[in-house]
Parts: C-alpha cells; structure tokens; sequence
C-alpha cells in the first residue's frame, strides 16, 4: 500500500494502539524539550521526505509551526500510521479535520487548515469540466476499492483501477485513460515535475460528504494547551499566506477549509 498517497485515508480509518504506545507530551514538555516531534514518512515527497534540498510540504509546515511555537523542529520517520504511537512524535499533518472521523485513530485534531479531497485530472482540452460530466465514454482511473470507484459504477462509468496515484497519473499523461480520481496534491506535484505535460485539476465535489474533506494537525492526545497553541499558530501561519506559500512550492494552490 503506498503510505503517502493514503495516509489521510488510513488516518480516518483507524490505526493500531497496540501496547507499546508511548507517552503524548503536554505544551510545557514540550517546550521544556526545545523541540515539537513530526511524525512523517520519509520517501513520500511532495508529503515528505529525508532529502534537505527538498523536504516536503509536510515537513516545511511543521518547521513554520515550530517556529511559531518557539521551539526547533524534530522529526521521527516511520513507514506506517500505525507507528505514530509507538514513537516519540507530537504531530502528524495531513489528517482529516474531523474528531469524529478520528475515533478511532486516537488523535486529536488541531482547528482545519485547508480543504482536500477527490479531485479530478483532466488533460488539457478535455470537454470534462466537472465530476458530473463523466459518462459511460469515459475511462477514468480510480484507486482500487475506493468510494470513488464504486459511485463511478454505479453510473456505469467505465473505470481503470490502479493500486497508486502516482501510477494513475502515468497512464493519464500516456493517454491510456481520459481522467483520474486523484488527490489535488499528488496531482498539482505532478504538474510542478512535468511541465510539458500539465493537466487540468477539478477541485474535489463538496457535495458529495465523502469526496472532500478538511486537512488538519493530528496531535497525539495532547493537553488543552497544546492544542490551542497550535490552533493559534495555525492561525497566524493561514492570515500571513505562509500555509499556501508552502504548498504552491510544490505545485499544490490549497483551498481554504470549510
């Protein structure tokens, strides 16, 4: 299973708090330490990754957060959701803003960032400008046992299924199918990496509930303290243009949460 392209999927769904969990840390232990812990993957770039050169916008975010809390950046790598509580992390990104989704996760969520979702990649000309214009001659890609896919059927959409986005975004550049039902940050990445080959990207229907949803901080079960610090830190991070600064890096324009 590629991690980077599911994690905030992974994170709705629940992840293992098996007996080895570690301690969360409170906003004081925290600041005592000189340092807030990222959990993130550590090859799933534009998400993250080892590289300094190029850090992710995971990890950039993480750092401005840091920063904004006045202490430095440590970061844990680890290459499943279910390790989070095993390691010595305070915060994990990209998760999906809403506490109930995260019953099970055992995380809190910090106040959304930004709003994410199933978009939709086109190449450029398609007459497909919309979720809806998708018909019985469209082949589209979707991830394998997606909700996604199982709309698209039950339209009679024709449908390609692939294990990862980013393979997805392959086949559409190679024409191999008309559109792909991908997030709007592994698309806007790959147009940032192939200039020559941009697609167009149809923001996720929020009419459909489980199609688009908000991206928050997932914190491991934090004190009051920390979480509205973070919550303030965000806040002053979105009004300075910050946040989107760091995403339009790697080609992603986020749109504001709802």
């Amino acid at each position: 299973m590629n991690w980077r392209t599911r994690l905030p999927v992974l994170l709705l769904i629940g992840m293992a708090l098996s007996g080895g969990a570690v301690a969360a840390r409170s906003l004081e232990q925290v600041r005592e330490s000189g340092s807030v812990v990222l959990c993130a993957h550590p090859n799933s770039l534009p998400f993250a990754s080892r590289t300094a050169e190029t850090p992710g916008f995971q990890v950039e975010l993480a750092r401005a957060l840091a920063g904004q809390l006045g202490v430095s950046l440590g970061q844990e790598w680890i290459v499943s959701p279910s390790q989070v509580f095993r390691s010595n992390c305070d915060i994990v990104l990209d998760v999906i803003g809403n506490q109930d989704a995260q019953s099970e996760s055992g995380l809190q969520v910090s106040k959304p960032y930004y709003r994410g979702g199933v978009a939709l990649a086109v190449p450029r000309g398609s007459p497909v400008h919309r979720f809806a214009d998708l018909d019985e001659h469209t082949k589209v890609g979707v991830q394998v046992g997606s909700t996604t896919a199982m709309r698209l059927n039950q339209r009679h959409v024709p449908v390609s299924m692939f294990a990862f986005e980013d393979d997805m975004m392959e086949a559409l550049a190679a024409r191999e199918i008309e559109a792909a039902t991908v997030t709007a940050t592994v698309a806007g990445y790959f147009n940032a990496l192939h200039p020559d080959q941009v697609v167009t990207i149809i923001p996720p229907d929020d009419t459909q509930a489980d199609m688009a949803w908000n991206l928050a901080v997932g914190l491991r079960r934090p004190d009051a303290k920390l979480r509205e610090a973070v919550d303030a830190a965000l806040d002053r991070l979105r009004n300075d243009g910050t946040i989107v600064a760091i995403y339009a890096r790697y080609g992603v324009n986020i749109l504001p949460p709802q």
